[in-house]
């Protein structure tokens, strides 16, 4: 029997980004250990992020598909179960090539979560808790992907069990947490059958999704990502190679910016909830972002090394989420947030395809993994003087509630 007490669903899906970031992340601390066994180069390091990203970002949009067909539980139970089989065959991988097919097999079964677990708890929480509760089940990703830098770097490093058994450990919990969420979520999916075949009879145009200003964000969330997913493949290796920091440390080291996320991400999410015009803000955070990327390889000064982590914690991609998702909310009618925020999510996973490879081919090319950081940094710079190009959002509102479909604005 099924349960749908929203706290347990809440947990289970905090439990779920824990695991998925957690995935991620195992791999970034031991790169240098699995380019050592298989005699690699930085390109073909970046591959092994790549190939994961590009089967991820495919499956955003056919999976909100087969989660209306098939049932959204059944679709993310069967995806999540998958992601923890394939994390532990990576493990056992005896070749590149068969670690490579691994990681795109993870990155199909995790690429099911995102639509999957939002069009869920859309439903079962209230509409007056919706932007708290999305910042609880979102903290997993931050305790994720410092669980999986420390967890990676302490046991392969610290007690020297190999870069494999950290995907042989995670593993377990992964399928477990599939269970869990089969046996104790219920999907309540037919109120959105109803509702989407309202948005067909309103004859909702999906060039509505495509306004200068949507398509602003769309390119701003690409870069903002470009250099987030580029720091969380590339940081740890660069801690050790290019800084000197001890490979047991750099876990603890590079965990500095999820954890300084956590606050920074609350933050910004209330001030954007108390401001009209939130361009002002998203152009702050995307320049705070390119500044903080500028600083980190250039430091020479340890202390500013970690000061420039914190700040791109506090200031960086999981801080500038909120409010652009927020910002998405008020340019778009309510009818097609579903769809605003596929394309949104899809946008910004483009650019885990490409940072991971593109930083190790510019590493192999001038010999410097710092160029990937600076690249990220230019990237944010543009992004955010494209957004200057935008409209207000509350006069954009404005436009969206004057085109709202009668029903709609009689509600």
């Amino acid at each position: 029997m099924k349960c749908t007490h929203p706290a347990i669903v809440i947990f289970l899906f905090f439990l779920g980004w824990v695991f998925m970031y957690a995935d991620r992340n195992i791999l970034s601390p031991v790169m240098g250990e699995i380019g050592e066994q298989w005699n690699l180069n930085n390109a073909q390091l970046g591959l092994m992020s790549t190939v994961f990203f590009i089967t991820y970002a495919v499956m955003q949009i056919p999976t909100g598909f087969l989660a209306d067909r098939f049932g959204r539980v059944k679709v993310l139970v069967i995806g999540y179960t998958l992601f923890g089989i394939t994390t532990f065959l990576s493990g056992l991988a005896s070749s590149f090539a068969m670690f490579l097919l691994m990681r795109a097999l993870t990155g199909i079964g995790e690429g099911t979560y995102y639509s999957s677990q939002y069009g869920i708890s859309s439903n079962i929480i209230p509409k007056k808790y919706r932007g708290l509760v999305s910042a609880v089940i979102n903290s997993g990703m931050a305790f994720g992907i410092s669980l999986g830098f420390i967890a990676a770097s302490y046991f392969t490093y610290t007690l020297n069990k190999g870069w494999q058994f950290t995907f042989y450990l995670f593993a377990i919990p992964t399928i477990l947490v599939a269970i869990l969420i089969g046996l104790c979520v219920r999907d309540q999916s037919g109120h959105e059958k109803k509702q989407e075949v309202s948005n067909v009879q309103d004859g909702q145009s999906l060039k509505r999704l495509f306004t200068k200003n949507h398509l602003f964000v769309y390119i701003l969330i690409f870069c903002s990502l470009y250099g987030f997913f580029g720091m969380l493949t590339w940081l740890p290796y660069y801690l050790q190679t290019v800084k000197g920091v001890d490979g047991s440390q750099t876990g603890i080291i590079s965990s500095l910016v999820p954890w300084a996320s956590i606050p920074g991400a609350i933050f910004f999410g209330y001030v954007s909830d108390k401001v009209k015009n939130k361009k002002p803000l998203i152009i702050f955070l995307a320049v705070a972002g390119a500044v903080c990327q500028f600083v980190i390889p250039y430091a020479e000064n340890y202390s500013l090394l970690i000061a420039g982590l914190v700040f791109y914690g506090l200031l960086g991609k999981l801080a500038l989420d909120p409010v652009l998702i927020s910002y998405m909310a008020e340019i778009t009618p309510s009818s097609m947030y579903s769809k605003v925020y596929g394309f949104f999510n899809f946008s910004g996973m483009l650019s885990s395809i490409f940072a991971p490879y593109i930083t190790g081919y510019f590493a192999d090319i001038t010999g410097k993994l710092e160029i990937g950081f600076y690249l990220s940094g230019v990237l944010l710079i543009i992004g955010a003087v494209l957004f200057l190009f935008t409209e207000s959002s509350n006069r954009m509102s404005d436009f969206v509630q004057n085109n709202k479909p009668r029903e709609e604005q009689a509600i």
